[in-house]
């Protein structure tokens, strides 16, 4: 039954390795051969050694502007030594194996595999002060770049729980034209800003197709605390492209520590993820910062600092399996849309402002999370969470902003029996998380199905909001602001139970159901 309401290395040159290039228009070097791995002593039988051969390969690629392509039918094997693969020009693995092994320990676990950098050098700028939603700076750099501002004398983000903290450094990054326009507003008021560092976009965009890497998951004892691993591919180059990378992760054990994930997107714009594939890695425990057993995640995406990330037609199996960590953790972003993704989780650690687009996508057991203020769109799509979007606690349940949910299914727990709640929060007023807290302005719901069928017997139905304020407080020094208005149009649920706003008095009362 459904019921329906209407709420109102230095490199090696080897004979014959030099690709043809021709002077292109305005100087630039066009390609008319691609740099091989093979001419550089890459064997590719899987077995011997190839990651001196492939940085070599990448740094005469970088030298000459010209493009790397490996055998499609190569096996290489990447070995335990600390050396990382440049990349700065288009590369085409196609079809290409790789072979990661950390099963027996590397020389540094920190260190990352490849390294997609732009050659483009640094931009000298100063900005002294930036307020809030600032759109326009005096500074004119000849260059479009990607700045990094940061006031290192307040703390935001002051983490609550198992894994408490006492906050980062204000920062954040925008894209500064050379009219001094700003594409994504300034967050946070800075007075002073104590650090910035700007660097070029490219102008054309670097594209890194294909390659199938086979990762042996790590087997480090640390009873405590948490060492992330890399052994990964690092982007941080501006107007970059991956398409259709493959990530296998096989010979996990009981005993291993996380990944800050494979493919790790650090202080850049303009980024695209499209027919990526990647696979959640397994959850480990270990002793967090209140001496308490808290779970280890690895990512498979991990993405701070970034301006304009888009995920198209990224996909992966298994996002029903808890016995693996969300697939894809971010901090520091500014507009995200996910497209005809089937993924895990989508979350937002740190923040995310302007933005947050899901579209047409399938989300997994960890669902959705968000902390920040924008836009929040959530389209089509198909969400497994425990709610339908969770507004993470322990960085204070902040949405400055508004909520849409249009023509969407939610099949709360993947199914298993719950007694769901919409949209998850909790703030009871008493911690000082770096900056005021609030629930959405307002939430907007146009069609959207609740399949709760498997509930328990004295289930009353879905409700909109548990009791975020934590019961009642008569000291809240640090108050959540609550949502003003929830408008719903087009709800239906499988157990046929109306919705209802919240379990809390006080804030069902402050919320106007239309």
């Amino acid at each position: 039954m459904q019921a329906h309401w209407k709420l109102g290395m230095a490199p090696v040159l080897l004979a014959g390795c030099v690709a043809a290039a021709a002077e292109g228009p305005g100087g630039a070097v066009a390609a008319t051969n691609p740099v091989t791995y093979e001419a550089f002593g890459a064997v590719g039988d899987g077995v011997a050694d190839d990651l001196a051969a492939i940085c070599a390969a990448h740094a005469h690629a970088n030298r000459h502007g010209l493009p790397v392509r490996s055998n499609p039918k190569a096996t290489y094997q990447l070995g335990r030594t600390a050396r990382t693969a440049v990349i700065a020009t288009d590369t085409d693995w196609s079809t290409s194996r790789f072979l990661i092994d950390d099963s027996q320990g590397v020389e540094n676990h920190r260190k990352s595999l490849f390294e997609v950098v732009s050659l483009l050098k640094p931009v000298s700028l100063k900005i002294q002060k930036l307020a809030r939603g600032q759109e326009r700076v005096d500074a004119r750099p000849a260059v479009d770049c990607l700045v990094f501002v940061e006031n290192r004398h307040r703390k935001i983000f002051i983490r609550r729980g198992l894994n408490q903290n006492d906050g980062t450094a204000q920062k954040e990054v925008f894209v500064l034209r050379r009219d001094g326009s700003i594409e994504g507003a300034i967050d946070w008021d800075y007075d002073p800003v104590t650090r910035v560092e700007a660097r070029p976009v490219d102008p054309r965009p670097l594209i890194l197709r294909g390659g199938v890497f086979t990762h042996v998951g790590n087997r480090m004892r640390q009873e405590k605390g948490y060492n992330y691993w890399a052994r990964n591919i690092e982007i941080r180059r501006s107007n970059t492209e991956v398409d259709g990378l493959t990530h296998r992760v096989t010979g996990e054990t009981d005993v291993g520590h996380p990944y800050g994930g494979f493919l790790s997107i650090q202080q850049c714009a303009n980024i695209t993820l499209r027919n990526c594939s990647i696979d959640g890695r397994r959850t480990y425990r270990t002793i967090g910062a209140a001496g308490k057993p808290v779970s280890m995640g690895s990512y498979g995406y991990g993405v701070s600092l970034v301006v304009n990330f888009h995920m198209i037609n990224c996909r992966m199996d298994r996002i029903d399996d808890r016995t693996r960590w969300g697939v894809i953790g971010s901090n520091f972003m500014k507009n995200i849309l996910l497209e005809d993704c089937v993924l895990s989780r989508m979350d937002v650690h740190q923040g995310v402002s302007g933005s947050y687009v899901i579209r047409r996508c399938t989300l997994g057991h960890a669902g959705l999370n968000a902390v920040g203020r924008g836009r929040l769109v959530v389209e089509e799509s198909t969400l497994h969470g425990s709610n339908l979007i969770t507004f993470r606690s322990d960085y204070g349940s902040p949405w400055d902003g508004e909520v849409l949910i249009r023509d969407c299914r939610w099949i709360p727990s993947g199914g298993a029996p719950s007694r769901p709640v919409m949209f998850g929060m909790q703030n009871d007023g008493t911690h000082d998380f770096g900056y005021p807290c609030s629930m959405p302005r307002e939430i907007r719901i146009e069609g959207l199905f609740v399949d709760d069928s498997n509930h328990p017997k004295d289930y009353e139905g879905v409700v909109f909001f548990a009791d975020p304020l934590g019961g009642s407080h008569a000291d809240r020094p640090h108050p959540y602001a609550v949502t003003k208005t929830v408008t719903v149009r087009g709800l239906t649920t499988a157990s046929g139970k109306p919705p209802r706003v919240s379990s809390n008095a006080e804030l069902a009362k402050a919320i106007t159901l239309q």
